[in-house]
């Protein structure tokens, strides 16, 4: 699961999109105006941004102006009802990674929210493959020596992260803050428990404790 901050005005789609984000597994944060957005950005880790750009308080290519000057390099997917040549060129000019206008399909958006978390995380491959494992983010789907593992949102999350992060240790607080948003009431020991089941059901070494750091999947050998 990657952590999502949506910033979008319109409740009728900030509503649509963040259920629907919800559905497919991410954790959604989802903000109506430019100054909001900013404020969350500066105190929060999220994975990818998706903006509107006419927003109240502070206009959206404001936001990413701000953004870029500071160094911030968090993928960001413009949505707007600006449609003409100029504005597109701006918004990618001025730092957006990708563009859609409305109104704009969903599946499509995943699938290009995927590739522009796929290029941050230096990946070329659509499949993070890792000795006997496969992981599909596109599929949801996973395999081991051959056989289909069946993992529900969050294990899928948590194996994704410690996938993309080989040979790093992730720490308990990076896993939860890319699980959870800020609404979520969150068990202090949830986190060890999604550990623990994607143990049983790959091998109980996959996943190694750093005591007091995190976890990490180590290089095969």
């Amino acid at each position: 699961m990657m952590r999502v901050l949506l910033v979008e005005d319109d409740l009728l789609l900030g509503e649509g999109l963040s259920t629907g984000l919800k559905q497919d597994g991410y954790a959604v944060d989802w903000m109506q105006d430019g100054e909001s957005a900013e404020v969350a950005l500066n105190i929060e880790h999220f994975d990818i941004l998706i903006l509107d750009l006419g927003l109240p308080k502070q206009d959206g290519l404001q936001l990413l102006q701000k953004l870029r000057s500071k160094g911030n390099p968090i993928p960001v997917l413009i949505l707007t009802a600006r449609d003409s040549l100029d504005d597109r060129i701006k918004g990618l000019d001025v730092g957006a990674d990708d563009y859609m206008i409305k109104p704009f399909d969903l599946e499509e958006l995943n699938a290009r929210m995927r590739a522009l978390l796929r290029r941050s995380a230096g990946r070329a491959a659509p499949k993070l493959i890792h000795g006997n494992l496969t992981l599909d983010p596109a599929a949801h789907e996973v395999h081991y020596n051959g056989t289909a593992i069946d993992l529900p949102p969050k294990e899928f999350a948590v194996l994704q992260t410690l996938l993309e992060n080989v040979g790093r240790v992730i720490s308990k607080t990076k896993l939860q803050e890319t699980l959870y948003s800020w609404e979520q009431d969150v068990a202090s020991n949830a986190l060890e428990v999604h550990i623990h089941h994607l143990r049983k059901k790959l091998d109980s070494d996959f996943i190694r404790t750093i005591r007091g750091v995190g976890y990490i999947i180590e290089h095969t050998h």
